[in-house]
């Protein structure tokens, strides 16, 4: 399956999640949930895949993917996120977003 179209179909149906500091970092740029929403779903691709280790136990390796996209109202979000399972459950975990100031 496309990594996009997954990730834009895990965030429609709501299985999304925001950390706190994407939350400051949306407070500091004035960026509601359905905002960022909207960007990942107006996105066109996945912009980089960036390998990672999580922080939390047990540390495992994840996928960080980094999108960019419009709101409708055409403003860009640089959103950088990874789709985690819990248990049977996909959900796709906002770790940063913000306006884009390129």
């Amino acid at each position: 399956m496309d990594l996009l179209l997954h990730i834009k179909r895990l965030v429609i149906r709501g299985d999304v999640l925001f950390t706190r500091k994407s939350r400051e970092e949306m407070d500091a740029d004035d960026l509601s949930e359905s905002e960022v929403i909207e960007a990942i779903v107006n996105a066109r691709r996945v912009d980089k895949v960036l390998a990672s280790i999580s922080p939390n136990p047990p540390h495992r390796r994840e996928k960080l993917y980094v999108i960019k996209g419009p709101t409708l109202a055409g403003r860009l979000v640089y959103t950088k996120g990874v789709v985690r399972r819990h248990g049977s459950v996909e959900t796709f975990c906002v770790l940063i977003s913000s306006k884009d100031l390129t």
